[in-house]
């Protein structure tokens, strides 16, 4: 892909963000005594961990290629579907709110010879379900208030309210764009024209051939939902599986370091709540965020191996991740639509 001043400046701001995250997490700290901590790990769980790393990526490969085949694109690729769900995290991974993950798989899937408009509209049925999870989660768990849950969460209850109030809105216009586009359409121009008289966007036309544009987009998706009902439950469903396989991996790095007195479930609906908490703040991979808030939640859990667990599990479930997403970006770009001699 071609680079440009944008992908320069996600990269500067990437490095930033790492590097105060770096320096909040560990100044001050004894890095002997961390590492220390580490070596007493059993690894066999960090190998676990890994695969389901693999699989939470792959998942949406499944479901992608499952809505592709849906709408008879039957000469996509398995493992094509793979490396767009790989370029499309590793874009997430190092854009503020992931947004440069969808841009990326449409380039690819568009030079693999798939329509814009469809993969615009299998790639937002993947959004919505994808964060609807979330927000099923973190209003469940504010509903339901289990005790031993909200324990926990107190230190951070903020945060938690922000970010489901951030998706519930990301979600309810999601779904408002795509089942009330009339509604949808004069709220979105309304506020073009308050953002035109106070002269924070000029070129008019321009901007309302992309929000035309836009909404024709989103009546597409409306057209799915509504003819392919049990479609979007199935991926509702493998969404479901595939976050809470990531969720797991907390689980794993606890029991690596030799614990047992918590269980899965608790573990695995914490670090939802982390998901939930900073899934729409504008920073790469909630990164900072992120650990501050393993470190509050899980301090009582993990207890003097806190900083190591979140080392670890951080390490697993996110920096894994990119580096396995930025190796297999290259792949994508190397693979996907060279042709065959």
């Amino acid at each position: 892909m071609r680079v440009s001043k944008k992908n320069v400046f996600n990269v500067v701001f990437l490095i930033t963000v790492f590097a105060l995250t770096l320096y909040g997490v560990f100044h001050g700290q004894d890095m002997g005594q961390i590492l220390g901590c580490i070596k007493q790990c059993d690894i066999r769980y960090w190998m676990i961990s890994i695969l389901f790393v693999v699989f939470f990526v792959e998942g949406e490969s499944v479901i992608i290629y499952y809505m592709m085949k849906k709408v008879g694109q039957n000469h996509v690729k398995f493992l094509h579907c793979i490396l767009y769900s790989f370029v499309g995290f590793f874009f997430s991974c190092i854009t503020p709110s992931a947004t440069g993950g969808q841009p990326a798989q449409i380039y690819y899937m568009k030079k693999d010879k798939i329509s814009i408009p469809i993969a615009t509209v299998i790639l937002m049925i993947v959004t919505i379900t994808y964060k609807l999870v979330l927000v099923l989660l973190g209003v469940g768990v504010m509903i339901i208030r289990p005790e031993a849950v909200m324990n926990f969460l107190s230190p951070v209850l903020y945060w938690c309210y922000l970010g489901i109030a951030l998706n519930c809105f990301c979600v309810g216009f999601m779904l408002l764009l795509v089942f009330h586009p009339t509604m949808a359409k004069k709220i979105l121009f309304f506020g073009l024209d308050i953002l035109v008289k106070l002269k924070f966007v000029k070129r008019r036309e321009y901007h309302e051939e992309r929000l035309n544009k836009s909404m024709q987009q989103y009546s597409e998706v409306a057209v799915f939902f509504q003819a392919n009902k049990k479609v979007v439950f199935n991926v509702i469903i493998i969404t479901i599986v595939q976050r809470f396989l990531l969720f797991f991996v907390t689980w794993l790095v606890y029991r690596s370091f030799g614990f047992k007195e918590h269980g899965a479930n608790l573990i695995m609906v914490l670090q939802g709540m982390i998901s939930v908490a900073v899934d729409m703040l504008p920073l790469p991979g909630g990164m900072g965020i992120s650990e501050q808030l393993f470190l509050q939640i899980f301090a009582p859990i993990f207890k003097s191996y806190c900083l190591p667990g979140m080392i670890v599990s951080r390490g697993l479930s996110y920096y894994t991740e990119l580096i396995l997403s930025a190796i297999l970006t290259i792949v994508a770009q190397l693979t996907i639509g060279r042709r065959k001699d």
